[in-house]
């Protein structure tokens, strides 16, 4: 289900200052040459992989690379959308609102062109400071990407009645890029003819480019999106080599598999109060890779709870972030957790920026 929505705010592809946002996006998600997923080849500096050799008529080779935000209202889908686009677990997903706190990057390349994803945290009002500089990720991203890809839920819309949300219109003024309207979740959509009035609604305020209707769990409609934001693409030579998949460490990742794990374990304010940073990585040629990290609550009474009678909720986080790790890294792995207090590490600066905030 694909709407054209008629909207002289946001323009084309061709009035929309690409040739700047260009230069600007591959600053937004610095990448970790140690990383095991960058490949450091100066070919993808210049686009000219061997799996994406475009020519013109002139016979020159001609690309297109831009950046898309994703962004959205917590646990609307956005990062089961750029998991489902890129065919990788690289944004982790759990039925818990907020589980996404930083931008993670995943790049999509096909043929001629390439899309650089940045999946960011879900737009809400912040209530301590690790949520403004969240909020603030949101922010930059919007100002860097070429297009912005903005999730509604189809359920919680038909819910109020309105895809309008007075949150997502405030986050999103002062943007000049293209906006894409993208209703997630039509998989539980039991009558889809509800739907399109709904987008009418939204067509008549003129805020979207376009409009289209998807399920990013069942992966249908996704190809549709792809196609309409291919056609916001500049010209410009891929940043990333074809293959790659993300520019963010595999210590990044590793972090977030355990934190996904603990967002499924626990409940309350647990999870919320938790964050992991890996401190030790070796890669290793035979055996088991070894990985320790620590995990990061604010109380006492948190601590005994993530550790367990006997360290068996430890454990049974530990079994299950090992599964996941090493289906992601392809490796054997031996992972030691440590839970350590850091008091009020949410609202702490200091701390804030020890974690990568």
């Amino acid at each position: 289900m694909t709407s054209e929505l008629n909207s002289e705010s946001t323009g084309t592809p061709e009035t929309q200052g690409t040739e700047e946002k260009s230069k600007r996006k591959s600053a937004s998600v610095e990448p970790d040459k140690k990383s095991a997923s960058v490949i450091s080849d100066k070919k993808s500096a210049i686009g000219m992989s061997e799996s994406n050799e475009a020519v013109s008529a002139s016979g020159m080779a001609v690309f297109k690379c831009g950046q898309v935000a994703i962004v959205g209202r917590p646990n609307v889908g956005k990062s089961t959308l750029m998991n489902t686009i890129l065919g990788a677990h690289l944004s982790i997903v759990t039925p818990k609102p907020q589980t996404t706190r930083k931008r993670v990057l995943g790049i999509h390349s096909a043929n001629d062109t390439q899309m650089i994803f940045i999946d960011t945290p879900g737009i809400l009002k912040p209530r301590y400071r690790m949520q403004r500089t969240m909020m603030e990720y949101v922010h930059q991203t919007l100002q860097e990407s070429d297009v912005v890809c903005v999730i509604i839920d189809a359920v919680r819309g038909l819910e109020n009645k309105s895809f309008i949300d007075p949150m997502i219109d405030e986050v999103l003024v002062g943007v000049t890029t293209p906006i894409i309207l993208v209703i997630n979740k039509m998989d539980a959509i039991s009558v889809p003819s509800l739907i399109p009035p709904l987008i009418e609604e939204m067509r008549v305020r003129g805020a979207f480019a376009k409009a289209v209707a998807v399920s990013a769990l069942e992966n249908k409609e996704v190809d549709a999106l792809l196609e309409i934001l291919s056609g916001y693409m500049p010209e410009s030579p891929f940043l990333y080599d074809a293959d790659q998949l993300s520019s963010l460490p595999e210590r990044f990742f590793v972090a977030e598999l355990v934190r996904e794990v603990i967002f499924e374990r626990f409940k309350d304010e647990i999870p919320y109060s938790t964050d992991v940073t890996v401190i030790e990585f070796k890669e290793r040629e035979r055996g088991k890779w070894l990985i320790a990290a620590d995990i990061y609550v604010e109380r006492d009474t948190q601590k005994a709870i993530i550790i367990g009678s006997g360290a068996s909720a430890l454990k049974d986080v530990g079994m299950a972030a090992r599964q996941r790790i090493e289906a992601h890294l392809g490796a054997q792995v031996y992972l030691e957790l440590f839970v350590k207090v850091r008091a009020d590490w949410r609202n702490d600066p200091a701390q804030l920026m020890n974690l990568g905030y």
